[in-house]
């Protein structure tokens, strides 16, 4: 029988694959940006998001299993993967538009859905809105970050 966990686990990494839809040539405008100087940990960015998304699919594994298969627990998870799929969006969509704006509202999109989505969870499970910390607290520099890049280089802002 498949477990909760593994359908769980395998549509956020089915969704997880659609971060490298980037074309070389996305990838070059992107690597010929201008950074802030303070941006000294990008190389720890997929490792962070990495584990952003682990905690957000064992968050919702918790509100899975505590009601599963109710009306509330899919619409839930329903939550779940539009957060996901905005978040993956980012880059694909930033690059293929060649516009850090976008990347910023998209950034900020995703932390109002992952607020919401934890104000939601709260009510279910502690532990599962904890989970989503990672998420509230990373989003938000990301998002200056790339509002930021945006100021750096305003021919792509």
């Amino acid at each position: 029988m498949i477990k909760s966990w593994m359908v769980i686990g395998g549509v956020a990494f089915l969704i997880a694959l659609a971060g490298n839809l980037v074309t070389p040539s996305d990838r070059q405008w992107f690597r010929r940006l201008i950074r802030p100087r303070w941006l000294f940990f990008e190389a720890l960015i997929p490792f962070i998001w990495t584990v952003i998304f682990i905690c957000g699919a064992w968050s919702a594994y918790i509100v899975w299993e505590k009601d599963p298969g109710s009306t509330t627990t899919w619409l839930m998870m329903g939550l779940y993967i539009l957060l996901e799929v905005i978040t993956m969006a980012y880059t694909p969509v930033m690059c293929r538009v060649r516009k850090l704006t976008i990347g910023t509202i998209l950034g900020g999109t995703g932390l109002i859905i992952c607020v919401l989505v934890t104000l939601a969870v709260l009510a279910v499970s502690g532990l599962a809105a904890l989970l989503l910390l990672p998420y509230l607290c990373w989003s938000p520099i990301g998002t200056y970050t790339t509002w930021q890049m945006g100021r750096l280089n305003p021919q792509d802002a």
